[in-house]
């Protein structure tokens, strides 16, 4: 059943331009249009673990649509999914391993859960003191149980000071905190065996905005750099079978991960190795901020912003 609903998180597109939902495939291959709007930004589809949606964003609201759907073909279009009254959602979310739970961050800077078909809303996120304090979610656990966030914390006047990595119960609780630099951190995703976190960060940067890819133990340690090139890489997403990251690569002296860039989809194994640029489009911010692997761990889904 479609649901009508207003959402209140609009992100415009420039005259002229769109923003479509493709499935790639790391075999190549020309990728499949699935959607695609002129009205306003969708942003950051998920593949349900059955394989049958993509979930995305779009105007503060999570929509679904068949990750077999192929635009202009006549089928159904993209459904509004009942977030309980949140019409604010932005463009980190993610599915459980299970299918059954979709976790959102919000305007209100939490971290909420609602059933994956729709429904009541339930907050999962602590308040933290001192405030304010947003989470902005990028993982979960293979079991379920644990999530990965961005924890941003102001310090010095910018509201945007501190971003580091932390993990929470699923069913609620307090955070842990995995970093505690000054160093930005992001997207934080479990592995498929539960044994690492993957992220990007600016640690030991030598030029501001410069984020490589990591990976850490679900505790913190282990720290270890995985990517270390000119280029500012950004959400590494481990594929289901845990062999291969796909990731988002920004041209150098970028800063943070905007809208509007020419970019790159990369794929590197999860030992750094066997780099490759799978497709080069107008994109950025929305294209690939959370996990979008197909269950057959070769093909993915993203969004990019053609113009003209």
């Amino acid at each position: 059943m479609t649901i009508t609903a207003a959402g209140t998180n609009i992100r415009p597109l420039a005259p002229g331009q769109r923003a479509r939902l493709l499935v790639g495939d790391i075999d190549g291959g020309a990728p499949r249009l699935v959607h695609e709007s002129a009205n306003s930004a969708l942003e950051a589809p998920n593949w349900t673990p059955d394989g049958r949606w993509l979930v995305f964003n779009q105007d503060g609201l999570l929509l679904r649509i068949a990750a077999a759907a192929r635009y202009g073909d006549g089928g159904p279009g993209p459904e509004v999914i009942d977030t309980g009254g949140i019409t604010d959602a932005n463009n980190d979310h993610v599915v459980s391993p299970d299918g059954r739970t979709l976790y959102l961050s919000a305007g209100d800077g939490h971290i909420h859960a609602v059933p994956s078909g729709g429904g009541p809303a339930r907050q999962v996120t602590d308040e933290r003191l001192p405030g304010p304090f947003r989470h902005f979610l990028h993982g979960v656990s293979p079991d379920g149980r644990t999530l990965a966030y961005v924890g941003v914390e102001p310090h010095g006047g910018d509201e945007w000071g501190y971003r580091n990595i932390f993990t929470a119960p699923a069913a609620g609780g307090p955070g842990t905190r995995l970093t505690d630099g000054p160093a930005p951190a992001d997207g934080p995703e479990f592995t498929p065996d539960g044994d690492w976190i993957w992220f990007n960060s600016e640690h030991g940067a030598a030029a501001p905005g410069h984020a490589q890819l990591f990976r850490m133990r679900p505790d913190g340690s282990g720290l270890t750099q995985v990517t270390s090139d000119e280029r500012v890489n950004w959400f590494p997403h481990v594929s289901p079978d845990g062999r291969h990251v796909l990731y988002i690569s920004f041209p150098p002296g970028t800063q943070g991960h905007p809208a509007d860039r020419n970019v790159v989809l990369r794929l590197i194994g999860t030992d750094g190795g066997g780099r490759r640029d799978l497709l080069a489009f107008f994109g950025g911010q929305g294209s690939l901020n959370v996990n979008s692997w197909a269950p057959d761990s070769r093909r993915f889904a993203y969004v990019d912003y053609p113009t003209g």
